[in-house]
């Protein structure tokens, strides 16, 4: 018999076991994250309680007190909290001020200022400050206590200690001002110039011509201004009075509506959201109702305890900063998923909710139930391996309670439900069944996503755990579900005695796809992944033959190896099916791909399988790369590689949003981002986005999608997208314990 070359050496791989180990190498030394806090951001966001009302700028007190101006008047903000958002009302604290007519609302000197139709007032300072003018129509006005300048539009008027100095009319209408109080100048942006005033020789001087201006600032103490134009943003030197660069047009958007200077950081305000320029020359941009109640902005100013308000046409934003570390959002990611995602012990999306409102929500079912669970469950042992936490174990008991029942509830040995649900609520969908159990129904058509996924944690769970009831409850889990996979030819058999369209990991199904076609090398990998878990915990030989059949005798070995470069589109002979699964990467496959690698190379059956199932491991990672998937890379590290982006994922856990609710988000018009062809991957561009600029989406989905969203009907858990990642790294020893600084 003649066998090819690479038989020869699996056949040589797979004796090792009978060999004497090798001596021992000197471990290598991964790199550690040392968890200290971080900034994390978040929004509170305050709607308007009327309509036709039109906001039109908003400022902050130092008593971090929040005023808006309106056309209705002042407004403040009321009973707004993270995920709750409060409501913008009329503003009745001072009802002398109230009753007057309010033109303008400005700060001076960390202090509210008013103009109205007859004076610029106060109420701080003792209420001292009332300086008249002659504009009863008042549109901007700026200054400090001993002056102001004031344009109703058509003129500018320039008030000193109760006096008007000066006053011409205007031919352009001011859309901006600003006070330089160090060169003692007032500056004013119109639709096509700059102008300065001076406070010395009261001389109105055009500094600046241009073309659909809209907002400035001045930087750098005053010697530039950056001005914001419907198509980019300029800088202005002026001190020549030129213009320094070209424009600026590589921006998340360019209609510019304001710029402000808060600090020393540039803010933007757009017709599509707000974006501050960081250190870097990159933006971090906020936009979608993620951080703000509208895209369309109106004013940016800074606002109580370092925060930054960000006032639209439909309410503002109070986008909050705040020093956390990854244990802290830990903690706060666990009170997200017990008070809202906890269905049946399952880890569960909370739906059907109207714009956002967690209020309105109700749990809903999922074909992958048993999956987003198992992932979670695998979070809670290792935080507990970690923390030795009452509380995990308690929610490890009661997430292997819904898991144990996916198995019971339908009368199928060893065969997982995907899901179970009352009577009466799904039994119209085509996969549901009726259960024995009057009062239940079972869900159908489980797939391999199901299974690997079981098994990855309930291996976690028999190698992790100290309880020996949860640990015997773990393996008899394992037992149960790879025992029904032998007893039907490594197949998922259903009620009806076929098998499920994805549970098929026998020859005939596995080997029928081209060797490019990714369906032979996950389905390879994983099944192999499941009987090496089966074996390690259970000891019975039939899982341990299986897989050494399946690889010496079927080419596992070979297709869980074959380099993931190679994987791509079927060639134009291929059949049908093999054409459908390999239109473009499935990024579910990338997920059982990383969570069966726990029992792939973990429980390998000797170590020259598990040298090489690290190769595959890695060469599965590097592709991976350019997403940055924070578990991805964390699921690496448990290979012991000393390379394997803990950056890019302490980054990804960093970045990623306290607020998980599905809204619309999009990033299709950025200028900002380099873009590259179209490619099988799916990967858009040549650097993913922060996770808090796209759409929320689980492990299984495509980093690189800029659409995504469902208008807020829907509220994720952080389970399975968060948590797992988090303390799969505190275990494996990559993340630190917090560290105070």
């Amino acid at each position: 018999m003649k066998y090819a070359p690479w038989t020869f050496v699996l056949i040589s791989i797979l004796f090792q076991a009978c060999k004497p180990d090798a001596p021992a190498k000197a471990p290598v030394t991964q790199p550690i994250h040392s968890d200290v806090a971080f900034t994390q951001d978040y929004s509170i966001k305050y709607g308007l309680a009327g309509e036709g009302i039109t906001l039109k700028n908003v400022v902050s007190d130092r008593n971090g007190v929040i005023q808006v101006f309106s056309s209705a008047g002042l407004l403040k903000p009321f009973a707004g909290s993270f995920l709750y958002p409060g409501t913008l009302v009329p503003d009745r604290s001072y009802r002398p001020l109230a009753d007057k007519k309010i033109r303008g609302l400005e700060v001076c000197e960390h202090q509210f200022v008013y103009v109205d139709d007859k004076a610029v007032l106060a109420n701080a300072w003792a209420g001292e400050l009332f300086m008249p003018h002659t504009l009863p129509m008042v549109t901007r006005f700026k200054g400090n206590r001993e002056g102001f300048l004031l344009s109703d539009g058509q003129q500018l008027e320039y008030v000193v200690n109760g006096k008007s100095l000066w006053k011409e009319k205007h031919t352009e209408n001011i859309l901006d001002m600003a006070y330089d109080e160090n060169a003692g100048r007032f500056w004013l942006l119109t639709a096509s110039s700059l102008q300065s005033f001076s406070t010395k020789d009261h001389v109105l001087n055009t500094v600046f011509l241009g073309k659909d201006l809209t907002s400035f600032t001045l930087t750098e103490k005053g010697k530039q201004a950056v001005i914001g134009t419907r198509e980019g943003y300029i800088v202005i030197d002026l001190t020549s009075a030129t213009q320094k660069g070209e424009r600026q047009t590589k921006l998340p958007w360019t209609e510019i509506t304001c710029v402000r200077t808060i600090g020393d950081v540039l803010w933007f305000g757009t017709t599509r959201g707000a974006f501050k320029v960081r250190s870097d020359g990159k933006f971090d941009y906020y936009a979608s109702k993620r951080w703000l109640p509208s895209d369309r902005v109106v004013d940016i100013a800074e606002g109580p305890e370092g925060s930054i308000l960000i006032l639209t046409d439909l309410g503002l934003g109070q986008i909050v900063f705040k020093k956390m570390t990854l244990h802290e959002k830990a903690d706060y990611f666990e009170r997200q998923v017990r008070a809202r995602h906890i269905r049946h012990g399952f880890n569960a999306t909370l739906g059907y909710m109207k714009d956002g409102s967690l209020a309105t929500g109700s749990l809903e079912d999922s074909d992958n139930d048993g999956l987003w669970t198992s992932m979670y469950l695998g979070a809670e042992v290792f935080r507990y391996a970690v923390t030795k936490s009452d509380d995990a174990l308690q929610n490890i008991r009661e997430a292997t309670e819904a898991m144990e029942r996916l198995y019971s509830i339908n009368e199928l040995k060893g065969f997982p439900s995907r899901s179970f649900e009352r009577r009466g609520y799904k039994y119209d969908d085509k996969p549901w069944r009726r259960a024995s159990d009057p009062e239940w129904d079972w869900k159908s058509t489980t797939s391999s996503d199901e299974a690997i996924g079981h098994i990855f944690a309930f291996g976690v769970m028999a190698e992790l755990l100290e309880d020996q009831d949860l640990k015997h409850r773990a393996v008899t889990l394992i037992d149960s579900l790879m025992q029904h996979v032998l007893d039907n030819n490594l197949y998922l058999v259903d009620w009806d005695g076929k098998p499920t369209v994805w549970g098929k990991w026998n020859p005939d199904y596995v080997n029928q796809r081209p060797f490019g076609v990714g369906d032979r090398k996950i389905n390879s990998s994983n099944i192999i992944a499941m009987l090496q878990t089966a074996y390690h915990f259970t000891k019975k030989e039939p899982y341990k033959t299986k897989a050494f059949e399946l690889m010496e005798k079927y080419g596992y070995f070979k297709n869980l190896m074959y380099p993931m470069s190679k994987i791509g589109m079927a060639a134009p002979d291929a059949d049908d099916w093999s054409k459908m699964l390999s239109e473009a990467w499935n990024h579910s496959d990338d997920e059982m791909y990383f969570v069966g690698y726990w029992g792939l190379y973990r429980y390998a059956l000797n170590d020259t399988l598990k040298t090489r199932f690290k190769e595959s491991i890695i060469d599965h990672w590097q592709a991976e790369r350019p997403e940055k998937e924070g578990a991805w890379n964390i699921f690496t590290a448990l290979t012991g590689t000393p390379e394997f982006d803990l950056n890019e994922a302490v980054w990804y856990l960093q970045e990623y949003p306290l607020d998980l609710i599905h809204w619309n988000v999009s990033n299709e018009h950025r200028l900002d981002i380099a873009r590259i062809e179209p490619n099988f991957r799916k990967q858009t561009l040549r650097e993913v986005l922060p996770p808090d600029e796209l759409p929320i989406s689980r492990h299984n989905a495509n980093r690189f999608d800029l659409e995504g969203g469902d208008n807020g009907t829907s509220e994720y858990s952080a389970g399975d997208i968060w948590l797992l990642p988090y303390w799969m790294g505190r275990y494996l020893g990559v993340i630190s314990a917090p560290v105070e600084k």
